[in-house]
């Protein structure tokens, strides 16, 4: 069995103390490769320095909530290097705006060009995108559907239908920790839609642990929950879930060139 862990913040301070355990416990489950996506450019050399390390990538990017940190010209620095497998985390989130519409409203239109920023060097590498989006589902549709971009993944897909057309657009699903929730019914609901050869499996660690670990640190190791969690939804041999997101994780990411 072996599991591709998508999305993982394994350059996070929280695992600063046991990152080589951390990464020992993902192996010793089935998680054999990580990729840590760029979230606030602060951290991206420590993401790029763990890459080091075999089947470990990164990628760099900004996410919405630290777009006042964004420099076009810095992450751009990391795209030549070969573990550098996509642009991101970027996206939209617009779950903690200000109540004050005009300030909202200036937040917004700040997110969604740094976005569009980064869906245009992603173009201009070829490289896929690693896209957040909550309470933004509409305004990141129009801008995945309306600019040209090379696809990606849709980093802890919760479930939204709006987004399920972009399967055709290059776009995979990742999907994480949620589906184990027992309040995920819409997410279970969209597992069944979404064509199987468009899912990753991530879990967004040290956040949104699955069940049972809920509301604890998430780890890589726990990879192997979600992907319980969705053979059993789908009816399917956990082997083959396995062997199936693992190809569907090498399609999405071209450079993923695992040993």
């Amino acid at each position: 069995m072996f599991i591709v862990d998508t999305h993982t913040h394994l350059d996070h301070k929280r695992f600063a103390g046991d990152l080589d355990q951390v990464i020992n416990r993902a192996k010793g489950s089935g998680v054999g490769a990580f990729i840590i996506p760029g979230a606030d450019p602060n951290d991206i050399k420590t993401a790029w320095s763990i890459a080091r390390a075999e089947n470990i990538f990164f990628a760099a990017g900004v996410h919405p909530n630290d777009i006042d940190l964004f420099d076009l010209d810095y992450i751009e620095s990391f795209l030549s290097d070969p573990k550098c497998v996509a642009i991101g985390e970027c996206g939209l989130d617009y779950f903690r705006l200000p109540k004050d519409k005009e300030e909202s409203e200036s937040i917004k239109a700040r997110q969604k060009d740094i976005f569009r920023q980064s869906v245009e060097l992603a173009d201009r590498y070829n490289m896929p995108l690693i896209v957040h989006t909550r309470e933004a589902s509409e305004d990141c549709f129009e801008i995945l559907t309306h600019t040209k971009n090379r696809g990606g993944v849709l980093h802890c897909y919760g479930g939204d239908a709006l987004m399920l057309p972009l399967a055709k657009a290059g776009f995979y699903f990742g999907i994480g920790g949620i589906l184990t929730f027992s309040n995920a019914k819409e997410l279970a609901d969209a597992v069944r839609k979404i064509p199987l050869d468009r899912i990753v499996l991530e879990t967004d660690a040290p956040y949104l642990a699955p069940t049972p670990h809920r509301g604890g640190r998430n780890e890589s190791a726990y990879t192997v929950l979600v992907a319980e969690k969705l053979a059993d939804l789908l009816d399917m041999p956990l082997e083959k879930i396995c062997e199936i997101t693992t190809e569907n994780a090498k399609r999405c990411f071209p450079r993923l060139k695992l040993a």
